[in-house]
């Protein structure tokens, strides 16, 4: 493992996020079209029985992990062979064991949500999957490291090609769900041999009980925090299968993916890089203070006017697209899930500074509280709004970003408000723009690419006016980087 310097921190992380941004937007490209496809070709229903599946297996695989990854990317020291054979052999065992449950308990799981046989193969398929995305465990650490992310992206891009071409093309020819089956199967074979041309790695089994114990000190806590995240989200989607028409899953699965793709888009690159960053700084508290303002700042910039837009001409796209008026069932839902995506948008960044520092702890205490409120809120609401009271809750748990905001505050003194005042207003400028002249000029599909482009232009002419020295320092910033 190599020594990094704070100038190739400050280097790599800028080149980090061009390059996940870029994978991003591939992934996400491809992602919109087969999506795009899949809601044409397949029914809600089909969409619920993935939703669920997927949320199911994803339960099993935080048994698969007890933190040593996330421990190895936040050590202070540099990481030995021994922590690479002892977190390798460690996760296979729990991963084996996992798998092997999953795959014998996966007709009973089948029965219990009604999933027919198809939706039994696809969770096995899932099974397998989750076994290969482990064996790539340690080469991917290795790179995140060190903060290589231009390397790191290079697999997961085709891994996204490889599930999306073969879900588009089964699910045309009409295989329903087992389009998804034969999906999951092609991106696990093919993330995992792109990963090992990129980054090799010997594989190697051993056991230091010296490793071990340091590395689960964090470890342990982090697993814990991530179980619970599981618990709040995954096994709650699990749970509303059971509690719920699988139609009105797939509505709410549908409002969540569009209100939290530019989450997925923005924020995910910003969390992937900051955590090793953040962790490389976390002895420079000056230094990081200016690191957390302007990561949200960069998450505000780009999320807030996105979650804007979507909000406002979601709309006119369920009655434009051909066969999409079928989820227009879900707009009030993809108002809410976008409120608490801009709140998240803030509240992870920090909550991610908290683990970098070592705070596992902290940020332990806020995830119980959080899942303790989606547990009790969000059935009580279901009851009141129906399947809506999802979104609803969802929004009404993400402000208690107040607290987050004071947690952090206590250890780095840094500006909330001077980060995010100015995204915030530029979108709402433009969203009252937009929301004016939309049913003017919106007659028919070009009309509302035009338009997105239109909020878009207005968008960055405001904040220019209103932030142009940040925005230009930033910039200045971030070039002089990728000129090194």
């Amino acid at each position: 493992m190599e020594e990094i310097d704070l100038d190739l921190i400050t280097k790599r992380s800028i080149r980090g996020i061009f390059a996940l941004t870029s994978r991003t937007f591939i992934i996400q490209v491809v992602a919109f079209a087969a999506n795009f496809l899949l809601t044409i070709f397949l029914t809600p229903a089909i969409f619920g029985v993935y939703f669920v599946v997927t949320a199911a297996i994803a339960f099993l695989q935080y048994f698969s992990d007890i933190g040593l990854a996330a421990a190895l990317i936040q050590k202070k020291e540099s990481i030995t062979d021994e922590d690479l054979k002892t977190t390798f052999t460690i996760q296979q065992v729990l991963v084996i064991s996992v798998t092997v449950v999953a795959i014998f308990g996966s007709g009973w799981i089948g029965k219990f949500y009604n999933l027919g046989s198809e939706g039994v193969l696809l969770f096995q398929a899932l099974a397998i999957a989750f076994f290969l995305s482990s064996l790539k465990t340690i080469p991917s650490i290795i790179l995140e490291r060190n903060l290589r992310f231009e390397k790191l992206v290079i697999p997961q891009i085709v891994e996204t090609i490889f599930f999306n071409v073969v879900v588009v093309v089964l699910a045309i020819k009409g295989f329903g769900i087992a389009s998804f089956t034969y999906a999951v199967l092609a991106r696990g074979i093919s993330g995992l041999i792109a990963m090992y041309i990129i980054s090799p790695w010997r594989v190697r089994v051993g056991f230091s009980k010296v490793s071990a114990k340091k590395l689960l000190s964090f470890g342990l806590p982090f697993q814990v925090n991530s179980f619970l995240a599981l618990i709040k989200d995954d096994l709650f989607i699990a749970y509303l299968g059971k509690a719920l028409p699988l139609a009105q899953v797939g509505y709410i699965g549908f409002a969540q993916k569009w209100a939290f793709a530019p989450l997925r888009l923005i924020m995910d690159n910003v969390i992937r890089i900051t955590f090793p960053s953040f962790s490389r700084l976390q002895d420079e508290k000056d230094i990081l203070k200016k690191a957390i303002e302007k990561s949200i700042f960069a998450a505000s910039f780009l999320i807030f006017p996105s979650l804007v837009g979507l909000v406002i001409l979601a709309p006119y796209f369920v009655h434009l697209i051909p066969k999409y008026l079928k989820w227009e069932p879900a707009i009030i839902s993809l108002g809410f899930f976008a409120l608490s995506a801009a709140l998240s948008s803030i509240s992870t960044p920090l909550t991610n500074a908290l683990n970098a520092i070592g705070k596992i702890k902290t940020t332990l205490y806020l995830m119980v509280f959080w899942t303790i409120s989606t547990w009790i809120l969000t059935p009580v609401l279901i009851k009141i709004f129906g399947f809506s009271g999802v979104s609803i809750a969802s929004a009404l748990i993400a402000c208690s970003l107040v607290i987050v905001v004071y947690l952090v505050k206590r250890q780095i003194s840094f500006e909330l408000f001077k980060s995010t005042i100015m995204p915030l207003i530029s979108a709402c400028i433009m969203g009252v723009i937009i929301y004016i002249i939309s049913p003017i000029v919106v007659n028919g599909l070009l009309s509302l690419l035009f338009m997105i482009v239109t909020g878009a232009v207005i968008y960055f002419l405001t904040i220019l006016l209103l932030a142009r020295k940040e925005v230009v320092s930033d910039a200045k910033l971030v070039l002089a980087q990728l000129k090194k």
